[in-house]
């Protein structure tokens, strides 16, 4: 059997199954121990739970109410979806408007947006919250707006190839049929984005679900996301309910892992579209 055949039917897979199980293995752990007393969870944290130090519904009781989850959740739901709605739309005709009209002005643009993807949020994190404050984004629909400027950089890039894919042709067929360019947009080009722009909405949606730096650093404790509410549950001289956590974690993976596997399909295809060159 040749070489290439034999790393592509026996070595890849395995070392992807290894993969995967590094990653999921913590899941598990968390899992686990979200049914355990925190007694047990501190002494024997790779141990499942047996009789002795099975908890029940207890720790999740517990982390609903320390953390008040329902208005987190609430408050993480309304950032996260508006948040994606406002980068898939925006970065999309942006995409679109660069890619089509050649000019210096849009390739410096487009310049600009993938730059952007190289420089670390710790970077600008501090003068980022004080002009958010100046400006009076320093609230749940603020907030929506910086994650408009974070997300726009990858979001293009992967917008930009995808249209370059695009038959020009059927723009121009629009055109002459009496479509201006928002209606040829939205009517022709929008819909043969679907991939990618499922790409965009699912990379984006698990940063900005699982993010805890941006809003503790704008919003604060005014208007708890979840990861900031989990947070609140260390309580004085460092003592952590580990129990609670572990239970509001699995509560806080779930939506996002729910909303990954239904449009996992569409992940590879945007991600390859994506990539084309022009």
């Amino acid at each position: 059997m040749p070489k290439k055949s034999i790393t592509i039917k026996f070595i890849l897979p395995a070392l992807l199954s290894f993969l995967a199980a590094v990653f999921i293995f913590p899941v598990i752990i968390i899992l686990m121990n979200s049914f355990k007393t925190k007694f047990s969870i501190a002494n024997t944290p790779f141990v499942p739970p047996n009789s002795a130090t099975f908890a029940g519904v207890e720790n999740y009781i517990n982390g609903l109410a320390d953390t008040n989850f329902l208005s987190a959740f609430f408050w993480s739901l309304f950032i996260t979806v508006f948040s994606v709605l406002l980068i898939v739309i925006c970065s999309a005709m942006a995409a679109w408007f660069l890619t089509r009209v050649k000019t210096k002005f849009t390739s410096f643009l487009y310049i600009l947006f993938v730059f952007s993807m190289i420089i670390p949020f710790q970077m600008v994190m501090f003068t980022m919250s004080k002009t958010a404050n100046t400006l009076g984004l320093d609230n749940p629909i603020g907030i929506i707006f910086l994650y408009l400027g974070f997300g726009s950089g990858l979001s293009v890039f992967l917008f930009s190839g995808f249209v370059k894919s695009v038959p020009l042709s059927l723009e121009e067929a629009a055109t002459i049929d009496g479509c201006r360019p928002l209606q040829t947009f939205f009517l022709v080009v929008f819909p043969l984005l679907k991939p990618t722009a499922v790409t965009v909405a699912i990379l984006n949606a698990m940063w900005i679900w699982n993010d805890y730096l941006l809003p503790y650093l704008v919003i604060g404790s005014d208007y708890k996301t979840i990861p900031v509410a989990i947070q609140y549950l260390k309580g004085g001289y460092g003592s952590v309910d580990m129990g609670a956590m572990m239970a509001v974690l699995i509560l806080a993976i779930i939506p996002v892992v729910v909303f990954y596997l239904l449009g996992q399909k569409h992940i590879i295809k945007g991600v390859a579209a994506g990539a084309v060159k022009g």
